[in-house]
């Protein structure tokens, strides 16, 4: 296995092909707007330069990193890849068509992993010929600082794929932890909750933002806040995580909360949008 192929070049995507490329591995990002390709290998440098300025990463082995990157806007050059990771939008559609088309054109033997971090890998593996070699791989924000990649077994996903996407992710230096294809996994079906009931008790008024964060960090010993945290995923992507869980297991507890739908839908999205629970400079 030489050449990865990641789909998608936003936070989550150029954050994978960064950890493959400074793995060893031959990277291939994708997407459709060569502009947002563009602000990926940027950022991508200038996370490499973090490292080195940190003293964790020597300046050949980012020069090396950093050639073996490739960006590229031609889906057909996905054609030539020994390994598939996709991280576009957490939209069911999207992927499932996505899936079609990589289906169609990558070799049959080549694997085909989704970063969604709610949605059914058995219902994406459908959408193609080889639902065996179709998984999840569910990393963790930051890539390249966390170590947790959770691996999602689809209905007929193989244990040899299984074995394939767990070795891939000890040669990158994480922990792989195989979950099963419930809605939200291991990780969003206890995190999510957390989250909108911080939202709800925002919203009734139980303790100003400051307050909620504050007791969840010094009381739980909670990195940030679960609110803090809430801007810094998305809230957006919350609340597609939220529906997918209440859709899916059709439990009231959860219903996403009001007052995150509708931040929402104002537009209010978090770090990504410089507006969300707290405000953030986006200069």
């Amino acid at each position: 296995m030489k050449t990865i192929a990641v789909i998608g070049s936003g936070t989550m995507g150029s954050g994978i092909a960064q950890v493959f490329a400074q793995a060893g591995y031959a990277v291939l990002l994708h997407d459709v707007q060569q502009a947002a390709l563009d602000r990926a290998r940027a950022g991508i440098e200038k996370s490499l330069a973090r490292f080195v300025e940190k003293g964790t990463l020597s300046v050949a082995d980012r020069d090396a990193a950093l050639g073996r990157l490739r960006v590229s806007a031609d889906i057909d050059d996905l054609a030539a890849a020994d390994y598939v990771v996709e991280a576009i939008v957490e939209s069911v559609d999207a992927k499932r068509a996505l899936f079609q088309t990589l289906d169609a054109m990558t070799r049959p033997d080549v694997i085909l992993a989704s970063n969604t971090s709610s949605i059914s890998i058995t219902l994406i593996g459908a959408a193609t010929s080889r639902p065996d070699k179709v998984l999840g791989m569910h990393f963790m924000n930051p890539v390249p600082l966390m170590t947790l990649v959770e691996l999602i077994r689809g209905q007929s996903t193989s244990d040899a794929s299984m074995m394939v996407a767990t070795d891939l992710t000890t040669a990158l230096g994480k922990v792989p932890v195989e979950a099963n294809d419930y809605p939200g996994f291991i990780a969003n079906r206890i995190l999510m909750p957390m989250i909108n009931e911080a939202f709800y008790a925002l919203m009734e008024g139980v303790g100003a933002r400051e307050a909620i964060d504050t007791v969840m960090k010094l009381g739980m010993n909670h990195p940030m806040g679960p609110l803090t945290l809430a801007d810094f995923i998305g809230l957006d992507v919350c609340l597609a995580i939220l529906e997918v869980l209440h859709h899916g297991l059709g439990d009231p507890k959860y219903r996403p909360c009001p007052l995150l739908r509708r931040m929402v839908d104002a537009g209010h999205l978090g770090r990504k949008s410089g507006q969300g629970v707290y405000t953030y400079d986006r200069t």
